[in-house]
């Protein structure tokens, strides 16, 4: 990916994150916190999932760049999804982390993370609200 659009996808979701902030009414949704120990990254994530579909993501808390950016676009492309279309994302994102082989286009914009291996204490924040799916997966006996 162009460093610049990179930089442009980042910087535009961690300062105007998508679904940021709770809803009036989160009954019904799935609450799940997620921290990162070694830094400030500490969100709270609510997913809303409907026969087997998810349909809203919101967050709060304080985390970097990296991991508020990561949830907002995790929100903005989870949203919609089955569960079972969420594990196959999630499997690409993950392996195109671990520089594995991936399919780029399914990413979309979490292809600005495609180098973040290059920095391997970020890993930990490109990841931080992904366990949040892979905590939905797991109670919805998705693995």
């Amino acid at each position: 990916m162009d460093p610049q659009l990179r930089r442009e996808i980042i910087l535009n979701n961690y300062q105007n994150p998508y679904h940021k902030g709770f809803p009036e009414d989160d009954e019904n949704y799935i609450r799940i916190r997620t921290n990162n120990e070694s830094c400030i990254d500490d969100l709270t994530i609510l997913l809303k999932v409907e026969d087997g579909v998810i349909q809203k993501i919101y967050f709060e808390g304080d985390a970097c760049a990296i991991s508020t950016s990561a949830t907002s676009i995790m929100a903005s492309q989870f949203e919609g999804k089955t569960l079972q279309e969420a594990k196959s994302l999630l499997e690409e994102y993950e392996a195109m982390l671990d520089e594995k082989p991936y399919h780029e286009e399914v990413l979309e914009e979490l292809n600005a993370y495609d180098e973040i291996y290059k920095q391997p204490n970020r890993k930990k924040c490109a990841l931080l609200p992904f366990r949040a799916i892979h905590e939905v997966l797991k109670q919805n006996g998705i693995e």
